[in-house]
């Protein structure tokens, strides 16, 4: 194993939950304005729409929500409620970073054997903030904050870092962002789930059907299972040169 990838939010630290809850509080703020279904349904709706013009992140979020806060109120909204709503929503970007259970154990194992690489989707400034912040920088060489998690972008990534897709490991909570894709170009995917999963990033159980991936419960047990990633890569590429070997020598003779 050349190279392993790990995704950031949900997957090295607790960070959906900090969302859901600033959404709780938009929707206790615009209560007397609009029902908890109605305004659940257009910020969705908002999200998706601005995702290819402000991209992931807390900004784009917040963003977001001012726009359907506007929306829903028919312009009726006021300034200083728009204030709440900014004030509310920054929090997301300096609040305190959780680390999920095992994460850090797990990483400065992996960090002494193999190169490790943060693969996260976001707003860049604030990515780099969650990283400094987790205390984990040090344990990875490579850092990749992309836009989008799709095919293109993994072979992208891994032409970038001349990283054949059988020597590619990616480890995240998301199937839509860090399984699929992988699988897709070839490489292996661990998939630990999160107890909480923003709703663009579900996937229907029709769409696994075939794929092959590992998942895990939580990230202790990771570790034997990129060692035996290894060995079997190993294991692989030593009886793919005996049977060159035994061929050439054949002719050889």
């Amino acid at each position: 194993m050349k190279l392993i990838a790990f995704d950031a939010d949900d997957t090295l630290w607790v960070n959906e939950p900090n969302y859901v809850d600033v959404k709780e509080k938009l929707c206790e703020m615009l209560s007397h304005h609009v029902d908890e279904e109605t305004l659940s349904t257009r910020f969705y709706d908002a999200q998706i729409r601005n995702l290819t013009v402000f991209g992931y992140g807390a900004k784009s979020f917040m963003l977001s929500m001012i726009e359907t806060a506007i929306e829903l109120t028919n312009g009726a909204i006021t300034g200083s409620e728009i204030q709440q709503i900014i004030d509310t929503g920054r929090k997301l970007l300096d609040c305190p970073i959780e680390l999920l259970d095992g994460v850090a154990e797990v990483l400065e194992t992996l960090s002494k054997h193999f190169d490790l690489m943060v693969l996260t989707k976001g707003d860049l400034f604030d990515q780099e903030s969650k990283i400094a912040r987790s205390g984990l920088g040090h344990y990875f060489k490579h850092v990749e904050i992309v836009s989008e998690k799709n095919e293109q972008t993994y072979q992208r990534i891994l032409q970038k870092y001349n990283v054949q897709p059988a020597d590619f490991l990616m480890i995240g909570n998301s199937l839509k962002s860090d399984i699929l894709p992988v699988v897709h170009i070839g490489a292996r995917a661990i998939h630990i789930p999160y107890a909480t999963v923003w709703a663009h990033e579900q996937v229907a159980d029709e769409q696994l059907v075939g794929k092959s991936f590992t998942t895990l419960n939580n990230a202790r047990v990771m570790r034997g299972n990129c060692w035996n990633y290894s060995k079997q890569l190993k294991t692989q590429r030593k009886r793919i040169g005996i049977e060159i070997g035994r061929k050439f020598g054949s002719e050889s003779a």
